[in-house]
């Protein structure tokens, strides 16, 4: 599609400019804005096995080092509050969240006395659907979200999750085992790898949709220059020519049973909470190695060094180490690429925040989109998105997510050698080939807290 490669070469380009850190030096966050509510994100960087090509911030699990960083990690979370942020929301990512289920545990609870928090919500791994993991959460996790990529075996294996996990049917009861248990169950899943077929496609959906979760995120398969290469001489060119078609089979075969809630996210009526919690928290903090912040019109990126991380909070400073600050004209295009995948853009909320409309703001951006038939309605008060809008917004999201993963690659680069040996060093990951690169490059896109 013209109109996909064209914004493609936008975002890409822009990227690289968008997402350039400066030195962060102060030893505090800025303050919060009185009576704004924030979001909480907590990142937990520690895997039992990694993925090489993975760009979050994650590390071979270690129980010594774990309960250090989660000792630290409560400490980072009273800064914040100390600060006088009430957080409403709370978002716990990694790396793998429930790796030390205690921990989360009291994690949780500390947040809870803190602030005002009214919905948590935890990602997981289908290999942790088990009752010693998932009781403990049921009454603290309002939304569990489970990386699935696909119920096709011969997928999971070329994405080295079949071992790692378990076979498609062991998956599917285990989330059939869970079923009701949590207000929100979120399934992640893959569309477009190279080898899916569109019946395999077709079969995935049969099985979400009679694995009793609620709600589910559809995400392109994304791969950064990083790995393009590695990619093509094994399992195949990624190829964005047949996204479109791959998206609208996954939309038209869904509808039966669930809407949108955003641009990727569906729940079924009545059900679930939207997977994307930055569009409804323009500003949040991060608190965890690796962790972003966005605050007042500027990103904080954490230091990806754990060693860094315990030495900043034991002197009682932000790990926040690195700094973008955006312009006006950079963050009504934020608004409006946010705003727009959760599928509804506020114009009187824009002219207000912005000091002028929309179409004067963002010419070019509304005169593409109104050609290329993006929007739904377009009325003084509001935008809305049609079918083929919500399709442009998944590749603009996925481009700008395959920038955020080049900016997280940077980070990891700068490592001190021991950690970057941890890393590196121990050759147990997922296979250098590149195979599991396109499951790990995705899997960040909804965990991404950056905007």
């Amino acid at each position: 599609m013209l109109s996909e490669r064209v914004l493609s070469a936008v975002m890409r380009r822009a990227g690289d400019q968008f997402l350039k850190l400066q030195p962060q030096m102060e030893p505090r966050l800025p303050a919060p804005v009185a009576g704004r509510e924030y979001l909480l994100y907590v990142h937990v960087p520690f895997c039992t096995r990694l993925c090489p090509y993975c760009s979050f911030n994650r590390f071979p699990f270690d129980e010594e080092r774990a309960v250090s960083y989660f000792k630290r990690l409560r400490e980072e979370i009273r800064f914040v509050a100390d600060q006088g942020f009430d957080c409403t929301s709370m978002y716990v990512g990694g790396g793998t969240p429930t790796v030390m289920i205690d921990e989360l545990c009291k994690t949780i609870d500390l947040a809870k006395t803190l602030f005002s928090i009214r919905e948590v919500s935890s990602e997981t791994n289908p290999d942790h659907l088990i009752p010693e993991i998932v009781d403990p959460l049921v009454d603290r996790v309002d939304r569990f979200s489970v990386g699935v990529q696909s119920f096709n075996d011969s997928l999971l294996k070329q994405m080295e999750r079949h071992d790692k996990y378990g076979s498609a049917q062991e998956i599917f009861e285990r989330i059939r085992s869970i079923e009701g248990r949590f207000h929100s169950l979120n399934v992640d899943m893959i569309f477009n790898f190279p080898s899916q077929t569109e019946e395999m496609l077709l079969h995935d959906i049969e099985m979400l949709k009679a694995s009793g979760t609620n709600q589910t995120t559809f995400y392109p398969l994304m791969a950064s220059p990083a790995v393009e290469d590695s990619l093509k001489s094994t399992v195949g060119r990624v190829s964005y020519d047949r996204e479109y078609r791959y998206y609208r089979i996954l939309t038209e075969a869904l509808s039966d049973s669930f809407e949108p809630a955003s641009a990727w996210t569906f729940s079924r009526t009545g059900g679930g909470m939207i997977d994307e919690y930055i569009v409804d928290y323009e500003d949040y903090v991060g608190v965890g190695s690796g962790a972003f912040s966005f605050l007042g019109g500027s990103l904080y990126t954490n230091t990806f060094s754990l060693s860094e991380y315990t030495e900043r909070i034991d002197a009682g400073m932000t790990p926040a180490t690195g700094q973008r600050a955006f312009g006006k004209g950079d963050r009504m295009r934020y608004r409006f690429l946010m705003a727009l995948f959760g599928m509804s853009l506020d114009k009187a909320a824009f002219e207000r925040d912005f000091g002028v409309s929309i179409e004067r703001g963002l010419p070019l951006e509304m005169t593409f989109m109104r050609l290329n038939g993006a929007f739904e309605t377009n009325t003084a008060e509001r935008i809305t998105l049609s079918a083929k809008g919500r399709y442009l917004l998944v590749a603009m999201m996925r481009q700008f997510f395959i920038g955020v993963n080049n900016l997280r690659d940077q980070a990891r680069d700068a490592l001190p050698d021991a950690e970057r040996t941890l890393l590196f060093g121990d050759g147990e990951c997922a296979d250098a080939s590149g195979q599991a690169s396109a499951v790990a490059l995705t899997e960040d896109a909804e965990r991404s807290p950056v905007p």
